[in-house]
């Protein structure tokens, strides 16, 4: 009697071998996952387009898009356009947000991936902004002599739009101004004309209808002074030779985030209502506006 009582208790219980098994099944799930994972990661190129700022929004992104592709994706955020075209260009990243300029300057090395939709639309306005403080500004005639904040040399919003309709006003973008400079990124626009630091800027619409719903403090301190006419939104593009098969993947994925909620609430954090696969012609005008630029 007591070695069968000896032999029940040196055998294993029940609830060990119950941890036992979820603890296989965990590393059987584990190890199919590396086993998926395995391959080189996808590289995103992210410019001042997207707010930088937001880490934790990025990091949710990258294991969203991780867990719809089966494979690494890796975030590569950089201060200026030309830093992500000089990565584009030497195949350092397969994909990057980028502007419509920059995009119809590089056709001949990346694809349409993909165009955020805006308030309804796959579009969005280059933005003049001035110190809320600041009642007589009135339009660009109104700039002369002040301090002008640009956002990067290559944004169309930025500096090509606000160069462009500068010289159809007369005015010369290199003598109306006391001084100007480039903030190099979007938001940093926002805060040197809501400081003080410069008298006016343009700046991505998107930026500071985003800044302004989840920032509304900052954009408080700017006043809109005038929106442009609609341009395509900042895309998405892809890297010439990236494999069709990681193309059509990544496409699907960013145009179906709206059809569960997880995605749906990722879209909701960057201020987007989804993303369409877009077509060159959205980006007529910015081309319009770089041929009558001329060489660079």
């Amino acid at each position: 009697m007591g070695g069968t009582r000896a032999a029940i208790r040196s055998g294993p219980r029940p609830r060990y071998r119950l941890a036992a098994l979820v603890i296989g099944l965990c590393l059987c799930t584990v190890l199919t996952l590396a086993s998926a994972w395995a391959g080189e990661p996808i590289r995103i190129g992210l410019t001042p387009v997207f707010l930088d700022d937001q880490v934790s929004l990025l990091q949710r992104w990258r294991g969203y898009l991780e867990e719809h592709l089966g494979r690494p994706v890796r975030f590569v955020q950089r201060t200026t356009y030309s830093e992500i075209n000089d990565l584009l260009a030497r195949g350092r990243v397969d994909a990057a947000w980028i502007c419509g300029a920059p995009y119809l300057r590089q056709r001949d090395v990346v694809d349409l991936l993909a165009v955020p939709v805006f308030h309804g639309e796959p579009r969005y306005r280059s933005y003049l902004i001035v110190p809320a403080d600041d009642n007589r500004t009135q339009g660009w005639t109104d700039l002369r002599g002040k301090v002008f904040a640009y956002s990067d040399p290559d944004s169309n919003s930025g500096s090509l739009y606000p160069k462009t309709v500068m010289r159809q006003k007369g005015l010369d973008p290199d003598r109306l101004f006391r001084t100007s400079f480039f903030a190099w990124g979007h938001r940093n626009v926002v805060e040197a004309v809501a400081s003080g630091l410069a008298g006016a800027g343009a700046v991505d619409g998107y930026v500071w209808e985003t800044l302004r719903r989840f920032e509304p403090g900052l954009t408080a301190q700017t006043r809109v002074v005038e929106r442009s006419r609609e341009f395509g939104f900042p895309p998405l593009v892809i890297r010439e030779g990236v494999a069709e098969s990681t193309r059509d993947a990544l496409r699907r994925v960013l145009i179906r985030m709206g059809d569960e909620e997880r995605g749906r609430a990722l879209l909701d954090a960057l201020n987007l209502d989804g993303f369409t696969r877009g077509s060159p012609q959205l980006y007529q005008g910015i081309g319009d506006m770089i041929r009558a630029e001329g060489p660079q």
